[in-house]
């Protein structure tokens, strides 16, 4: 295989048009989902089951793979119809499918051994040792994590040979992808189920140390600009990526053509040795398809300011300049780029309001005369009638072009043709002989050469015999296929004459047997039911649990405290709890949380961060070398270290266990007990509890939901000059930060050891009108999580209510009252309440 081929254009295609425009404009790949669910851009057009195998078909035919995203978690419930739906997509022949649950790799890997599974984005793969765990689930290619440095890349590079695949154009997501669970916090609409509401995209007011922080026209203080990667496509190449992944199933087929069309021709300029720029119109174009600004996002390492200025969040399109005159309905601008009549604009507003302008352009002036368009210097822009009122535009306001209706028009043709651009090259080698028929021996880079033969035996030629030209000229007739002559090379004996019907008759009969050989085949499934039969091993474990003398129920209930602060620990020690978890912004103050716990007879486990990157593994042997009673385990990398040093360890909420067999995964792994994921409403919970061992199980009854989890960190960015956490100043060791949303609430911001940012709903979620039933399913183990600091007698009074209530003493709804009654913020039942309003973070 050449260089070539193994360095893949990946594109999206949210409907049949993108598909078109990926094929047509360069795309060796295409991924999208389909409407069975389980993908995360579930507001996508994605395509109707019973329209795969024509779409297969029609890649497979151009020479083009195909992707489909099961990118989500999985339910209990849903473990058998996705099944179903795995057996149908290998019947397609899907090249490979997308997966973040678990369980479901595990199913796919039992199912259809020759379906290629490639790890989503979603499972949150940020290091070697945890793509070698991934490969033990049957995982044959990695989408890498966005946050990721091209240095950090490299080095996981050159630790593992599973191919890499990486985003390097479109939108950048706050949050860790996987890890972010604020739609599901605000409005029971999950991100981990392809339902994002876009939380990053509003406006945040910040609080320092109690008091609004005044940071003029930086609103969005979440909404990090778009990645553009296009002139790192070198340095990605020799980083060790094999695919290059743009982002897009909610954009347009002409956002797919456009983009495609210059990752296609930097990806071919750097397989060449060469190094291909944007000049300044490319840039424009691609910013006219969709931005909200271009940045390298973290490929060239953490600049906080750079990646989220914070003054937008919208699409924005090019700068054109700012307003110097208006009358009546004619602007006059210093233009920057170039404009044209009938293309779209957009007009700052007050920023008091946030009131845009928008409309096409009816005319264009310059030096008092009309003009079709203009490419710079002072311009009159005249709108429709009516569109502009003065007072909603303030002097220097900034004008944006947000649509080129000939680039547009430009871009559809690339895709819209009838005829294909898009051409596997076919390489023949022609022996023609007198007295013998015409043989044609045929070959593409993906199928085997085979043979044909024309019923015609050549004659001695009179006057014209075949030549090399002829048949170049003959065969390379392939217009209205997906074909074109690659190489053709001819063995000619003496002077054979073939009539160009015969080579006609031939031409015919090579795309017949081409597009015989390129239908898509497809894929063998066991016929056996697969997760059924997965399950039944996981129920056996819950039979033996109940078998056992005194059953589940005989267990000890533990309740485990998380603190956040060593002052909350030693709170929590003289309120009289004994199973404590630290999860510390000071790693220094470790030591001396496991001597307080040890001193009063408690036992201790260590949180381990939720990311953990390449050159971070000095952090898990400082663990170690505290000793402390085992660990929370929250990544894939810190459960490999755990089982290589025989240390204890529970799995953490950020493992998104939603089903038996994710669960009976980390078991294998050898965990000692599972928490459950937040993503779980009520009813879910309790399935997933029915089918579960008890025994295995953990769950979070009290807790600030952590939504979003982010490489970004708002401390730099707005309250620091520094860019990263070299020369940042740390004010994270010294503010109280928060962010206020649109309704008032406001959400606490921690930083974690690794200056990684998380942002804590500002009210507290109690499960505790769970608790009856959990533990009548025969479920012992549950934790309360600690977010602020408090007085003792507060965090004490807190752990008493669970106590009491776990032992029976108190109702779920005592419990319930008396929090809601004592917690100024208030006091939600959060994900373990059903039904939700999903629409209330909008």
């Amino acid at each position: 295989m050449s260089r070539a081929d193994q360095v893949e254009l990946l594109a999206p295609a949210g409907n049949w048009q993108c598909a078109h425009a990926a094929v047509e404009n360069g795309a060796d790949a295409i991924y999208f989902g389909l409407d069975i669910g389980f993908n995360a851009r579930a507001r996508a057009t994605n395509f109707h089951i019973g329209e795969l195998r024509q779409l297969m078909l029609m890649l497979h035919r151009q020479d083009v793979r195909g992707y489909v995203t099961l990118n989500t978690l999985v339910f209990t419930d849903e473990l058998l119809a996705v099944e179903s739906s795995v057996r149908q997509l290998a019947d397609a022949g899907v090249d490979a499918v997308l997966v973040q649950d678990l369980g479901l790799a595990r199913v796919v890997r039992e199912l259809c051994p020759q379906l290629a599974v490639h790890a989503s984005t979603q499972m949150t793969l940020t290091n070697a040792t945890a793509i070698e765990m991934a490969r033990q689930l049957g995982v044959q290619r990695v989408v890498l994590a966005r946050e990721l440095s091209l240095k950090e890349i490299r080095s996981i590079a050159s630790d593992t040979n599973m191919p890499l695949e990486a985003f390097v154009h479109g939108a950048l997501c706050v949050a860790y992808s996987g890890q972010c669970l604020t739609s599901e916090s605000l409005g029971g609409r999950s991100a981990n189920r392809g339902q994002c509401a876009q939380a990053c995209r509003l406006p945040y007011e910040l609080l320092c140390d109690g008091q609004p922080r005044d940071l003029g026209n930086v609103k969005y203080l979440l909404s990090p600009q778009d990645l553009a990667a296009h002139d790192l496509v070198p340095e990605l190449i020799d980083a060790g990526i094999c695919s290059l992944k743009i982002e897009g199933r909610l954009k347009t087929a002409e956002y797919v053509a456009n983009v495609c069309s210059h990752y296609r021709a930097a990806i071919d300029a750097a397989l060449a040795g060469q190094a291909r720029k944007l000049n300044a119109t490319q840039q424009q174009e691609l910013e006219l398809s969709f931005s909200r600004g271009f940045s390298p996002g973290w490929l060239e390492g953490c600049d906080h300011k750079l990646l989220v200025p914070g003054t937008s969040s919208a699409k924005r399109g090019i700068r054109l300049g700012e307003v110097s005159t208006i009358r009546g309905d004619q602007i006059t601008v210093d233009l920057h780029a170039p404009l044209a009549t009938g293309d779209g604009i957009v007009i700052e507003g007050d920023r008091a309001n946030g009131h845009e302008i928008g409309g096409r352009v009816y005319e264009l002036f310059q030096n008092d005369v009309r003009v079709d368009r203009a490419e710079s210097g002072l311009t009159v822009v005249g709108l429709k009638r009516g569109t502009v009122n003065q007072d909603d535009v303030p002097f220097g306001a900034s004008i944006w072009k947000t649509d080129d209706p000939q680039l547009s028009k430009r871009l559809r043709q690339s895709y819209e043709s009838a005829d294909p651009t898009k051409r596997v090259p076919v390489n023949l080698r022609v022996q023609a002989a007198v007295g013998q028929a015409v043989i044609v021996h045929a070959s593409t880079k993906d199928l085997p050469e085979f043979e044909l033969r024309s019923e015609h035996v050549c004659q001695a030629a009179r006057k014209h015999a075949v030549s090399t030209e002829t048949l170049v000229e003959q065969f390379s007739r392939l217009g209205g296929t997906v074909y074109r002559l690659g190489t053709l090379s001819a063995e000619i004996c003496g002077t054979p004459m073939v009539p160009l019907s015969v080579l006609g008759q031939l031409r015919r009969e090579l795309v017949q047997q081409l597009d015989l050989l390129r239908v898509t085949k497809p894929l063998p499934c066991t016929q056996q039911p697969v997760a059924t039969r997965m399950l039944e091993q996981v129920n056996e474990n819950v039979a033996d649990q109940q078998q056992s003398p005194g059953g589940p129920k005989a267990a000890p209930i533990e309740l485990r405290v998380l603190c956040r602060s060593l002052e909350q620990l030693q709170h929590c020690v003289a309120a009289g709890a004994t199973n404590l978890i630290a999860d510390f912004h000071d790693i220094r103050q470790y030591r001396q949380a496991i001597q307080v716990a040890h001193a009063h007879q408690a036992t201790i486990e260590l949180a381990t961060l939720r990311i953990h990157k390449p050159g971070e593994d000095g952090l898990f042997r400082a663990f170690a070398k505290l000793s402390p009673d085992g660990w929370l385990a929250r990544n894939l990398a810190a459960i490999r270290f755990c089982q290589e040093h025989n240390i204890p360890f529970a799995a953490d909420f950020s493992l998104n266990v939603t089903n038996p067999l994710t669960a009976q995964q980390l078991i294998n792994w050898g965990t000692t007990r599972v928490t459950a994921s937040y993503d779980l409403n009520r009813d879910q919970l309790f399935e997933l509890v029915q089918q579960t061992p008890a025994q295995w199980l953990e769950v979070v009854i009290h807790q600030h939901m952590p939504m979003f989890h982010m490489e970004h960190c708002v401390f730099c960015s707005v309250l620091s000059p520094g860019r990263n956490k070299s020369d940042c100043g740390r004010p994270c060791d010294r503010h109280d930060v928060r962010l206020a949303d649109r309704l008032g609430a406001e959400h606490v911001l921690h930083a974690d050891i690794g200056c990684r940012n998380t942002l804590y709903n500002s009210q507290a979620q109690s499960g505790a009108e769970t608790v009856k039933p959990l533990l009548e399913l025969g479920v012992r183990k549950f934790r309360v999580e600690l977010l602020r600091d408090a007085p003792e007698s507060v965090i004490a009074g807190q752990i008493d209510l669970y106590r009491r209530l776990l032992a029976g003493q108190l109702s779920g709804t005592q419990v319930w009252r008396e929090l809601k009654a004592d917690n100024r913020v208030g006091v939600t039942r959060g994900t373990l309440e059903h039904p939700r309003n999903p629409l209330a973070i909008l």
